[in-house]
């Protein structure tokens, strides 16, 4: 059991990574905390699919000094949905911390509870 851990040290640790953004992404109250959360959990994802395109010996997918057998190389699809995944992950975090900026502005709190319970007070009012 701990050497099959220790050979997946990195899924391991991704895994813990992602645990770790998921429950700061559902425990925490500030919006702030939930970008961080969840920028968490999507590095955790990234390292999860790197680790597991990597195998050890092989090179980069490039065609160099005439070798073409696909054995002497890595797959390059799970680089390429890291690299996409980064992309989208920016911008999901730039959406995520205008909206908030301009929940900040209006209510002046950063705290889901206090930002529901004006909304409330709002729709009372009407």
């Amino acid at each position: 059991m701990l050497q099959l851990l220790w050979e997946s040290r990195i899924q391991a640790v991704a895994v813990l990574l992602f645990a770790v953004g998921f429950t700061t992404l559902l425990l925490h109250r500030n919006l702030i905390k939930k970008v961080i959360g969840l920028n968490i959990m999507d590095t955790a994802a990234y390292l999860f699919l790197t680790s597991i395109g990597y195998i050890p010996g092989r090179l980069s997918p490039i065609v160099a000094d005439g070798v073409t057998d696909m054995e002497a190389y890595v797959n390059p699809l799970p680089a390429g949905l890291v690299l996409t995944g980064i992309v989208v992950s920016v911008s999901v975090t730039a959406v995520m911390l205008s909206l908030t900026l301009r929940l900040y502005r209006r209510y002046h709190t950063l705290n889901l509870d206090e930002i529901y319970r004006l909304v409330y007070a709002e729709q009372e009012d009407v």
